[in-house]
């Protein structure tokens, strides 16, 4: 009876020494002791302690997505207008010389880079992918001997470049916050337009994420300045898009999980009416549409870096959701192995005591 005993004892002993709070939950049992199953009980509550909060910031994400195609829906009707105003002014003075700052081509000495980044994290590599290729755009232009400033959106790559001002010449930054207004884009666009006409710089490019679905978005750099007197919008390579086609995203609830629609409207240019008179210069109505055309474009920039940096914040929390589930259920499992252990040591030593 004493050797049977001493050879569970010292199984017993065995299994409590090679568990512990860390160990894997497949891979022998957990400690008996029971401070450590304290510990594991208090650990199991504070990851569900997190993972409701990263439910709550996933459900607040998704809302503010839809929000932010909402903004970009809202904003179309003007957007459309203009570029049919534009399209038909450059039909009536095709062939003519009319020249417009905002459309002067120059030799490229000095560019512009506008950098927009979030004013908060948690949102995955969504920042780091911009500053990333920010860093990018900006070693390739000084790599081919063109002097390069730097206009930060966002409080995420105004602080990091600003820790590296020894290699960044930053002329401005500014913060948009979580709702994107013409008020922030304009200051923007007052900035870039004041350096462009004043010969400060003679080209400006803007760094922004284009959405393309809620787990999917693109860092693109865009030339802004010098613009097509058409209205076109061309990325670096010089590959030019239609201003009239507009892509929607919509966000919707497919078998309890989320989803994301996407519809591409395509609109013809049209043609304005022959008995349509302009009263000024075309130079002068050119002057007043750039400018407004080029306010829109930041605009859809700032919307369309809005909405991925959302998204990204919302699969970020759904990920830091299903990796607390999986946490507690790993911990849940290793802390019923240390309590089993520990109600099997107690009746161990219950049938030691009653033996003797």
């Amino acid at each position: 009876m004493q050797r049977t005993q001493a050879m569970n004892g010292g199984r017993v002993a065995r299994r409590v020494g090679a568990a512990g709070a860390g160990a894997a939950p497949r891979r022998g049992p957990a400690p008996a002791n029971g401070a450590n199953l304290k510990e594991i009980r208090e650990r199991i509550d504070s990851v569900a302690n997190t993972k409701k909060i990263t439910d709550a910031m996933k459900l607040v994400a998704a809302a503010k997505v839809r929000r932010a195609q909402d903004a970009v829906i809202a904003g179309r009707p003007f957007a459309e207008n203009l570029v049919q105003v534009l399209y038909g002014v450059n039909q009536r003075i095709r062939g003519e010389n009319v020249d417009t700052p905002l459309a002067q081509v120059r030799p490229v000495k000095r560019v512009a880079l506008v950098s927009c980044t979030g004013d908060r994290g948690l949102c995955g590599g969504f920042n780091s992918f911009i500053i990333r290729k920010t860093e990018q755009r900006h070693k390739e232009l000084v790599e081919q001997g063109i002097e390069v400033d730097l206009i930060t959106v966002g409080k995420k790559g105004t602080q990091y470049f600003k820790r590296r001002s020894d290699q960044y010449n930053i002329t401005a930054n500014f913060e948009v916050g979580q709702t994107i207004t013409v008020k922030e884009s304009q200051a923007i666009a007052d900035s870039v337009y004041s350096t462009f006409t004043g010969e400060t710089v003679d080209k400006v490019e803007v760094i922004y994420t284009k959405f393309k679905s809620l787990i999917a978005s693109d860092p693109i750099v865009q030339t802004l300045l010098p613009m097509s007197k058409e209205g076109e919008v061309c990325d670096i390579d010089g590959n030019c898009l239609d201003p009239l086609e507009d892509e929607l995203f919509k966000l919707t609830s497919q078998d309890g999980g989320f989803g994301v629609e996407r519809e591409k409207t395509v609109q013809d240019a049209p043609e304005f009416d022959d008995l349509v008179i302009f009263e000024q210069d075309p130079e002068n109505i050119l002057d007043a549409l750039l400018p407004l055309y080029m306010n829109s474009q930041i605009l859809r920039a700032l919307q369309e870096s809005l909405a991925s940096e959302l998204a990204a914040r919302m699969n970020a929390m759904n990920s830091a959701s299903d990796n607390a589930s999986e946490l507690k259920k790993n911990l849940t499992l290793v802390y019923n192995r240390g309590r089993q252990a520990q109600i099997t040591a107690q009746l161990i030593e219950i049938v030691a005591g009653a033996s003797e």
